[in-house]
């Protein structure tokens, strides 16, 4: 366990030696706060006189917080695969792969501890960007429990983004091939929600092989275990997949 978290520590450190790490947190953040304020303005403005007389009218939880949560879940299927791409592929580019395998760690613990470090990433980000929602607090009420379930959907729409691109990652040795390749997978997955939820051809297996079916209902406050269930196993099947991928490798030498 303290080899995963040092391993989990180092990686998140390493991270933030290069400039992609910076560059990202503040291109994201910056995009998410400026539709949060546009949200902020369209619902003050427009929406809040329309529904003023309406016996239970939707509140700024349901349309600027979970818009907003919405929104960052759509721009991370593009930055996570650059989060996700060095993992393995750098290491196999720049040689250093062989040498972490044959140190005296098990590859479930390398795995486990590179997961780690991209997941403190993950929540790194989510606490920068739930700044903005909490802010509000400290004029209005806030649905508490719509706040915490789209917060804590995210979080595991995230961590499952940084499972699948972190096996992808250890199928190459271009981290430019992994971050394609990542993407390609997420793409689909959305592709599956949207021809899954169509009109006349919907599938309901489709929507729920689909991330954002699941992530749907957190943003809803709903917390469906089905839902917690799904994320769980897609993380665990695709660290799993990882771990495998290097057990080969250190099976051909």
């Amino acid at each position: 366990m303290n080899a995963i978290f040092a391993i989990g520590l180092t990686e998140f450190r390493r991270m933030f030696v290069s400039p992609l790490a910076w560059s990202i947190l503040a291109v994201v953040q910056f995009i998410l706060a400026w539709i949060f304020l546009l949200g902020l303005n369209e619902y003050l403005t427009q929406i809040q006189p329309q529904v003023a007389g309406m016996e239970d009218p939707p509140g700024i939880s349901d349309l600027v917080v979970s818009a907003l949560y919405l929104w960052a879940g759509i721009i991370m299927l593009v930055v996570m695969p650059l989060i996700t791409m060095r993992q393995f592929a750098e290491e196999r580019m720049n040689q250093t792969l062989a040498l972490l395998t044959a140190s005296p760690i098990s590859n479930t613990q390398i795995v486990l501890g590179k997961y780690l470090g991209v997941l403190l990433f993950v929540l790194l980000m989510v606490a920068l960007l739930s700044l903005m929602p909490l802010s509000l607090s400290f004029g209005t009420g806030l649905d508490w429990g719509k706040f915490a379930a789209a917060a804590l959907g995210l979080v595991l729409l995230l961590a499952s983004f940084a499972a699948a691109g972190l096996f992808l990652s250890s199928l190459t040795r271009q981290p430019v091939i992994a971050a394609v390749m990542t993407f390609g997978l997420l793409l689909f997955l959305v592709v599956l929600y949207i021809s899954g939820s169509s009109q006349g051809t919907g599938s309901e297996v489709f929507v729920y092989l689909s991330h954002f079916g699941h992530f749907l209902s957190f943003l809803e406050g709903m917390f469906d275990s089905s839902d917690l269930v799904y994320y769980l196993l897609f993380i665990v099947g695709f660290l799993t997949l990882t771990i495998r991928k290097l057990d080969n490798d250190r099976l051909q030498g």
